[in-house]
């Protein structure tokens, strides 16, 4: 019998199986997310365990928890998969068209009715949860800056943006107030009267050059 000469640790020896654990750990979370987004739209946030997620998932809970510290950082990141963006910006060539059209998109992600009571769960453990609090204002400064730069740089390079305002701060403005609407109004809230004046009340003249 030939005596076995392949070196440990190479590829044939542990690298396949290293792989494969990794794809399956990779296909574990995938499954973990779509069985908590579908947890959380039939059942809401107060409806929402880990028992029931790994259930649906055909995990256990060890195996979430070493992805997701907690219930309530599992439903964060579920409830960006629920509102995740698309990927092409609008060009209408024109810049409120462009930023109306992007709100619209936002504000219906925002709004469904489990996406939204999903939100102010969030926001009801986060006043007890620092590190929660901390991953919410983080997303909320962040909204959607990657797009809303994009429609900006477009706006500065025909002449309707001013060069100073091509800044993530200025970017997040407009979903921001967006977000402050659906928490004060609920789901129903948020009308295309609401978006044309967060557009033209207070994003456009924020941005617009000024007249000389």
């Amino acid at each position: 019998m030939r005596p076995d000469t392949t070196p440990r640790g190479s590829d044939a020896d542990t690298g396949g199986a290293v792989r494969r654990t990794r794809r399956r750990g990779e296909e574990v979370e995938r499954a973990v997310l779509r069985a908590a987004v579908d947890e959380l739209t039939e059942r809401g946030y107060d409806g929402f365990t880990m028992d029931r997620v790994a259930a649906r998932a055909g995990t256990n809970k060890t195996a979430i928890y070493r992805r997701w510290s907690s219930r309530s950082s599992l439903a964060l990141a579920a409830y960006r998969e629920m509102v995740a963006r698309p990927d092409d910006p609008p060009d209408t060539g024109d810049l409120r068209s462009d930023v109306i059209e992007l709100l619209r998109s936002v504000a219906d992600r925002l709004a469904s009715p489990s996406g939204a009571e999903v939100l102010r769960g969030l926001m009801m453990d986060a006043r007890r949860d620092p590190e929660l609090m901390a991953a919410l204002r983080d997303d909320f400064v962040r909204s959607e800056p990657g797009t809303m730069l994009i429609l900006l740089a477009r706006a500065v390079a025909r002449g309707e943006a001013r060069p100073e305002a091509l800044v993530p701060r200025v970017a997040t403005v407009p979903v921001a107030l967006l977000r402050d609407e659906l928490t004060m109004r609920g789901p129903g809230g948020i009308s295309d009267e609401t978006i044309a004046e967060i557009v033209d009340l207070v994003f456009l003249p924020l941005v617009r050059p000024v007249p000389r």
